[in-house]
């Protein structure tokens, strides 16, 4: 050894020249062709909203020890890095800062000017999200850098799309959806966050007439008054938690078993403010009251009169009892959660007080008139539950809209999915799916434009990889067997501007006609919907009723000269038009200049996130189903390590996907990691100012401290705690955690330069290794026993993804 090592550890100095070493040597570089048995890993692509925090420093560190493990092993490894477009985080941070800079709306820009506004801040946080990376000593293979929004990925996106479509698995329907009031956006199931709130029941009466064209009965019914006896006029109550609703209630439900429920068959009541009267029908989804037969244990039955008000349009459940007593749909909010009556509320009657009064003051002024007209019998505090959208944080609104949905219910998803399991991690008995094509939010509507096909059964027979799906710990195979159970259709559409566009295409015409530039004639009025769906070699065209519910069978050709075909299904014909540029962007140039008009939702953000396994390594090139393609190489990849809050909205997907393009797993092995709180058990944001920025900590303690303390806290459980402290001098946050990772690095370090100056200038070689064998003391051999022991430790636990052990 000719160069001692320096008296004490600078990471910062030290740091610096190892990574140019990597870098010039491309230490982390994999070809499909380099010898070596496959091990890869998919990093879960950050979100470019912001830099990195303490959670993606532990979720990167896990993965770079595997990684690097593999490759001491001889394996052929490559860890993919990249980062996510994250359509609507990101879209409401950059519309904030604009706000906050210019003044400024979205709605205020084309929406392509502002779309640039967002790929400027996705330019620059890619590059510090990357920086980071390559900071925490992250040894990926950075030639291979991908974005969920980069045209490989587009192209990925697009086929996908083509080819569910395809298979009848991408539909358009109208649903009652999730709504975010602020985004003005809809939201898949697993976008919603349940939170417990504090409100009131509110108890309303509503007059009962005899039928439906009477005015209000002036003579109670017996049976009735017997319930309200101090009343001189008959009514029913209503318990409510959102009287605003009240306004778009198109019936009133009892129990068939309730023993009021006789003397109210074929009544109805007069809606108050509205006067619409409406319908007095049975449904056994109505909670009884106590007093009437209800569960005393139940809770809701406790507080239940027996009478439900059901707006449809506004609520899941009184959607689904709706359906089936075919009841109206009236919808009284606008898209931001206003009153409205522009949006198919006819009869506002007396209320146009309330128009355009936001839902929390309708709720006050409702309750108000109510109280004032001696209608309000009473109203109780309640702590309740209410959907919350996972980036506004404000209330969700069930609102009817038209969205695009993937059939994940189908046995070629949802199944496929469950079959991926390893058969030791499945619940028995394994509840399926219904595979109805029910879709988030509610079940279609009578006149859906492209209502699914029922789907085949899902079963544990069929289509796809088996049991080749592995979670640890094990305790997460229940949260993704539980979800596939229960799944409902996912809404892939999003009212954005960030995002992939949906591929997607209409023109509206009146009839064959007026199509070849002819005039139509007086007996061709209706109109009708041509569509185009743009894939990769082809378009397929599909024809739209507005009057029904059913979708002409679809018409496909191949690709001519490579460029593409578009197929348009008029009423009684067949329109072929062949483009053969071969771009898809010169093509939807041609669509929008002969009048087609594109969709203007954009896809969710985890449609392309689902494809990342398959679109990282190549997916939908043909070509790459040679034998030393990167994706036959690497896919299905080694693991994949990331939190449990996105079992359902990534793993979930990402397996679906793969097993329908492909047939196999995505991943062999999930390993799910605990979640880094505060010393109080709270999760670290900006707000409450107790995060930790890893760059801080690589800046005062170095990266492998950083590294050493995370691993070392990456335990089996749910959660662990880091306390938080600011640091006096610098005035940034720390933890005296990382005092111990830094402590260790000093110790290797001393010990490595002890033992480097030991052995001077000996220079390692087989020859004289095995010549020092016979050579070696007692004591030689035990410090190899200890190391070889160690090694085998070391192995074992990170085969076992015990990294706390490992550390």
């Amino acid at each position: 050894m000719t160069e001692e090592l320096a008296k004490s550890y600078d990471p910062a100095a030290v740091q610096v020249e190892v990574a140019k070493v990597w870098e010039q040597e491309k230490s982390f570089h994999a070809e499909p062709t380099d010898p070596g048995e496959p091990y890869s890993i998919v990093i879960p692509p950050p979100n470019v909203t912001a830099a990195l925090h303490l959670g993606h420093a532990l979720n990167n560190t896990l993965q770079d020890i595997l990684i690097r493990r593999a490759r001491m092993q001889g394996k052929n490894a490559c860890w993919l890095p990249g980062t996510d477009h994250a359509g609507i985080a990101t879209q409401t941070v950059v519309e904030k800062r604009v706000m906050q800079e210019q003044g400024r709306r979205r709605t205020d820009f084309q929406r392509d000017e502002f779309v640039q506004k967002i790929q400027a801040w996705k330019d620059e946080y890619e590059q510090v999200i990357l920086g980071q990376l390559k900071a925490m000593g992250c040894s990926c293979d950075w030639e291979r850098t991908a974005f969920t929004m980069d045209e490989p990925r587009a192209k990925a996106v697009r086929e996908a799309f083509f080819q569910l479509f395809k298979a009848g698995l991408i539909y358009r329907g109208k649903r009652l959806v999730n709504w975010d009031p602020v985004t003005l956006t809809a939201l898949a199931d697993d976008e919603v966050e349940n939170e417990e709130v504090d409100g009131f029941f509110y108890y309303l009466r509503y007059p009962v007439v005899s039928e439906k064209d009477r005015a209000t009965s002036d003579a109670p019914d017996s049976s009735l008054v017997a319930h309200h006896s101090s009343l001189e006029q008959e009514y029913i109550t209503v318990a409510t938690t959102r009287p605003e609703t009240m306004l778009g209630d198109t019936a009133v439900a009892i129990n068939p078993t309730d023993p009021r429920a006789a003397a109210l068959r074929g009544k109805f009541v007069k809606l108050p403010i509205v006067n619409r009267v409406i319908p007095i029908i049975e449904d056994a989804y109505v909670v009884k009251p106590v007093q009437y037969g209800g569960d005393p244990a139940d809770s809701k039955a406790q507080l239940a009169t027996g009478f439900l008000k059901v707006t449809p349009a506004h609520d899941q459940n009184d959607y689904e009892i709706g359906q089936r007593h075919a009841l109206p749909v009236i919808n009284i909010m606008a898209p931001d959660a206003s009153i409205s009556d522009k949006h198919g509320w006819t009869d506002v009657g007396d209320a146009g007080f309330l128009l355009g009064k936001s839902r929390e003051e309708a709720r006050k002024l409702v309750v108000k008139w109510f109280k004032d007209n001696g209608l309000l019998e009473d109203q109780k505090p309640y702590r309740h539950s209410v959907g919350h959208s996972y980036r506004s944080h404000a209330p969700i609104e069930p609102y009817l809209s038209d969205q695009w949905y993937c059939k994940v219910t189908d046995d070629r998803l949802a199944g496929a999915a469950l079959r991926a399991m390893t058969p030791s991690q499945r619940g028995s008995p394994l509840h399926l799916p219904p595979g109805d094509g029910r879709g988030e939010g509610a079940s279609s509507i009578p006149g859906d434009s492209t209502r699914p096909a029922p789907s085949p059964q899902p079963s544990l027979e069929g289509r796809g990889s088996e049991g080749g799906l592995k979670f640890y710990p094990e305790r997460y195979a229940k949260t993704y067997q539980t979800w596939h159970e229960n799944i409902r259709d996912w809404c892939i559409s999003r009212q954005l501007w960030w995002g992939h566009r949906i591929p997607v295409w209409t023109k509206h015409y009146k009839s064959e006609r007026q199509w070849w530039g002819e005039e139509p004639g007086s007996d061709s009025d209706h109109l009708n919907d041509a569509l185009c769906l743009l894939g990769n070699d082809d378009i397929i065209g599909i024809r739209f009723w507005h009057d029904g519910a059913e979708t002409q069978q679809l018409h496909t050709a191949p690709p001519q000269k490579g460029g593409f075909t578009v197929v348009i299904c008029l009423p009684s014909d067949v329109i072929q038009c062949e483009y053969y540029d071969g771009q898809p962007q010169h093509l939807a140039e041609r669509l929008n200049h002969a009048g087609f008009v594109q969709d203007p939702d954009v896809l969710d953000t985890w449609f392309s996130s689902g494809l990342w396994p398959l679109s990282t390594l190549g997916w939908p090139d043909s070509s790459l189903s040679t034998l030393h393609s990167p994706l036959t190489k690497w896919n299905p990849t080694s693991v994949l390590c990331t939190a449990r809050e996105i079992v359902t909205l990534w793993v979930s997907r990402m397996v679906m996907f793969n097993e329908f393009f492909l047939g196999q797993v995505p991943f062999k092995d999930v390993f799910i990691h605990a979640m880094i709180q505060d010393g109080e058990g709270r999760k670290m944001s900006k707000s409450l100012g107790n995060g930790v920025d890893p760059l801080d900590i690589i800046s005062s303690h170095g990266t492998d401290a950083l590294r050493f303390t995370l691993t070392s806290m990456a335990t089996n459980t749910q959660d662990v705690r880091m306390p938080v402290v600011r640091d006096e001098t610098t005035g940034k946050n720390t933890s005296p955690k990382f005092d111990i990772g830094r402590n260790f690095s000093n110790k290797l370090w001393n010990a490595a330069r002890f033992a480097l100056h030991q052995i001077g200038d000996f220079k390692s070689g087989q020859s004289q290794i095995a010549d020092r064998k016979l050579q070696m003391t007692m004591v030689d051999r035990w410090i190899l026993t200890r190391f070889n022991r160690t090694v085998a430790e070391c192995d074992e636990a990170i085969a076992n993804y015990r990294f706390d052990v490992y550390a």
